[in-house]
């Protein structure tokens, strides 16, 4: 149907008339876009079927993996490109009047992430699917998205993200997989023929309904599945009348607090309430992921014993880790299996990726809570503490002292970190550094205890969306060059490297970046009414707003570059673009500050006729999936500048070092890898080193008032941001207190020197294109590594022990 442009015109035509009872001269671009969603999906459905059967055929060990985030991005365009109709179907459109670029902003975007977490969960379903892997995710199909930023007289504003407002054409509902989850009440006891049965008493029963989505392979006609969970109530609306003696506003109130569940991707957590609406999503996705999981392979087999050799599920931080009690729960409670046989079974099954090194992510839950809502499950999670501090005790006494620091349940609070460590037979980090952090400092007498249970894998990115899909014109020029095996071989780009000093490649890559440049430079300006030169250097840090990410360092290096213009008349730069892409989470006030303050020096400069001409700066709001894929093409430089020793990783390094951005950044996470890849003449590297940064966590040591005092300019630029003296309109005593009043924890002021200058590094590099375009295409060439299919054949050979199928 697709691969004959004239079938596919007339088959779109009728499926236009059938669907909307109209002509198609009178539809709408939604209307379209509708239509060809609706025609591709359906094309892709009997693959979808074929690879399930062939699974189950085959008996295919499968790997399913949890996380509260999957960042997807648009399906429609990767989808066409995954399918190989991508021209036949633009031709096709476009003879039908339709720019098949104009229909991909149609497609609502599913914001059911906050940033790097969810989007590598992406990523790995990309590249399991276009593996051949039989790999599939489990999450929430939140009703709202993050949220939709505006920037409002510097102010980020949150607007809700009804991403499902106009329905969403590539999900199935499946109301006959629904499961009900059991909430409160109690538990009792029945003795049973010399033992026992488990008897949960709930409070509440919500169900847990199924959506299903394609997860389309790269030409291979595999078709994997993502599965995401809707709450709604188990009743019908007469018998919750009822059950309400009648009274509509109780039923309505109680129908709210159900879908509450499944509304909104973490709520506000500041209150009891919101606590408790937290742990009810993680339970209530992991409950119903799990009883799906086991129903099925129930129905092909009729013991659990070897569970680990036929299903793998993996859990995606700390946020799923109530798995692990959950499957002890079915095991022993519905399966009738002893302890340590399901403790057996669970741990074969289960495996764990840290993401993070800030204590702040490292879930606690009070027990009293946790209890209150999950009455069984927190039986089960004291007798596993219990078991483990006695094994402890026996096998590893010298321990005893630090039982507070490793036991799952101290000091009131559960620790899920902890408990997933110990309930899973594999732990891993997402780069050598974090991973490395994680065994000697952050995990260190776990690792004692269970070396054998520690590795690494350091994250990648799906090289088809990010390059081949976003920056067609770049990825065609590399096959130019090499050939296209690095489609399906990603390494392969390293060939790349040998046409570094190649002067036409280099001319080529030039031109194509302009190009980038000026169509984002387009954007830019319909968005903000900035308009910017396309031949400055483009300066880019997109991510999310945290302090450890340290957007505030290259606001205060715009800053000091804005007085350096000011006042000294002999002082030169290369004009250069900031853009800035950020969300700050609802109730983080310091980065919402933060975005405030870029907002202000943006008002200061490109309102200034002497300094603008050589700089702008740009805020552009509501930073997601489909504008990051305009933003990494057309970008010179990547801004990767957290702390040494706090970034687990990153994939934004990566993303834009395939697009061929050169990276400024501190020796922290993939960036190491990175520059180990690139070697340090292709990379400009500052600041401190991450034991430097441990040493002073460690042992103390730093003054910030020092740096503060011995760098005039720094000062000047401190003192500014409340003095009234730049920002008469409004002070920034957040940010000033946050590096003066209480010592700078992220060691903004001790590195600023250092990025300084590797900022002028940067520009006197560009200043000879032959050397820069040099850098960039070694950097496009080593990014292959990176891929996110690498990553997954590491999981799939180290950790889940599942191999690729033919279908």
């Amino acid at each position: 149907m697709f691969k004959d442009k004239e079938k596919f015109k007339k088959r779109f035509n009728e499926r236009f008339v059938s669907m909307h009872g109209k002509a198609l001269s009178e539809a709408t671009e939604n209307d379209v876009y509708q239509t060809l969603a609706y025609m591709v999906r359906e094309y892709v459905t009997s693959d979808w079927m074929h690879t399930k059967e062939t699974y189950i055929h085959k008996k295919s060990k499968q790997v399913y993996y949890f996380s509260l985030e999957f960042l997807l991005g648009r399906f429609l365009y990767n989808n066409l490109l995954s399918l190989d109709v991508l021209e036949e179907v633009r031709e096709g459109l476009e003879e039908l009047g339709y720019d098949l670029a104009d229909l991909t902003e149609e497609e609502p975007e599913p914001g059911l992430g906050n940033g790097g977490l969810g989007r590598l969960a992406a990523c790995f379903l990309d590249s399991l699917a276009a593996l051949g892997l039989p790999g599939h995710g489990n999450g929430i199909r939140y009703q709202y998205g993050l949220f939709k930023q505006k920037i409002i007289d510097g102010y980020q504003v949150e607007l809700p993200d009804n991403w499902l407002k106009n329905g969403n054409m590539w999900e199935i509902r499946r109301p006959d997989k629904a499961v009900d989850i059991p909430f409160g009440g109690h538990v009792w006891l029945e003795e049973v023929d010399g033992g026992y049965r488990v008897h949960h008493e709930p409070a509440e029963i919500v169900r847990a309904v199924p959506y299903d989505m394609p997860i389309v392979g790269y030409q291979n006609g595999v078709v994997n599945n993502l599965r995401l969970w809707s709450a709604e109530s188990p009743y019908d609306d007469d018998e919750l009348l009822h059950q309400h003696s009648g009274n509509y506003k109780d039923l309505l109130a109680h129908k709210q607090s159900i879908q509450t569940i499944s509304e909104f991707l973490y709520p506000d957590d500041t209150t009891y309430e919101g606590k408790v609406l937290r742990l009810k999503q993680q339970y209530f996705f992991v409950a119903a992921g799990l009883r799906s999981i086991l129903l099925s392979h129930k129905k092909r087999n009729a013991s659990f014993k070897q569970l680990g050799n036929q299903i793998a599920i993996h859990i995606n931080d700390t946020h799923p880790v109530v798995a692990i009690p959950e499957l002890m729960r079915i095991l022993i409670d519905e399966e009738g299996y002893e302890w340590e046989e399901a403790w057996r079974i669970t741990k074969s099954v289960m495996s764990f990726t840290n993401h993070t090194l800030l204590a702040e992510a490292l879930e606690r839950w009070p027990v009293d809570l946790f209890r209150n809502l999950l009455p069984r499950i927190y039986q089960i999670v004291e007798e596993i503490n219990r078991r483990f501090c006695q094994d402890v005790l026996d096998n590893y006494p010298h321990l005893a002292s630090h039982m507070q620091e490793i036991a799952i349940i101290a000091d009131g609070r559960i620790n899920m970190a902890n408990l997933a460590v110990v309930g899973t037979h594999s732990t891993n980090g997402v780069a050598q550094i974090h991973t490395e952090i994680l065994k000697q400092r952050e995990m260190r007498l776990f690792y004692e205890m269970f070396p054998l249970r520690f590795n690494n894998k350091t994250n990648g990115i799906t090289h088809r969306r990010w390059f081949l899909l976003s920056n067609p014109q770049l990825a065609n020029r590399v096959t130019e060059a090499i050939g296209d095996s690095w489609i399906n071989h990603p390494s392969d780009l390293q060939k790349l490297t040998k046409w570094s000093e190649d002067r036409q490649l280099q001319q080529d890559i030039k031109q194509i970046k302009l190009e980038n440049k000026q169509e984002l430079a387009r954007l830019i300006e319909a968005e903000t009414g900035i308009t910017v030169d396309p031949y400055s250097i483009f300066d880019v840090q997109v991510k999310r707003l945290h302090a450890y990410k340290r957007q505030l360092l290259n606001a205060l290096h715009i800053h000091s570059l804005y007085y350096r213009l000011k006042e000294d008349k002999s002082f030169k730069m290369t004009p250069r673009t900031f853009i800035f892409g950020a969300k700050a989470a609802p109730g983080y006030h310091y980065a919402k500050e933060v975005i405030r303050y870029i907002n202000a020096l943006a008002k200061l400069i490109n309102s200034d006729p002497e300094v603008s001409p050589y700089m702008k700066v740009v805020f552009l709001e509501n930073y997601r999936v489909s504008l990051a894929e305009k933003i990494f093409p057309a970008s010179d430089v990547s801004e990767q500048i957290s702390t040494a020793s706090y970034e687990a990783s990153g994939t934004g390094n990566m993303k834009f070092m395939m697009n061929g951005a050169l990276t400024i950044g501190t020796l922290d996470g993939a960036n190491i890898e990175i520059r180990d890849e690139v070697e340090d003449a292709n990379i400009f590297i500052f600041g401190l080193t991450p034991q430097e940064v441990m040493n002073y966590k460690k042992y103390g040591g730093y003054n910030a008032y020092d740096q503060y005092s011995s760098q005039p300019e720094l000062r000047r630029i401190v003192d500014s941001l409340v003095d009234g003296s730049l920002f008469p309109l409004g002070e920034f005593q957040a940010i000033y207190d946050s590096l003066i009043t209480y010592n700078d924890e992220y060691l903004i002021l001790k590195d600023f020197q250092s990025y300084q200058q590797a900022q002028e590094r940067i520009d006197r590099t560009y200043q000879n294109p032959e050397k820069w375009y040099q850098m960039v295409i070694m950097n496009i060439g080593k990014s292959g590594v990176f891929s996110s299919d690498r990553t997954i054949k590491e999981y799939a050979n180290a950790i889940w022990n599942i191999k690729p199928v033919q279908v």
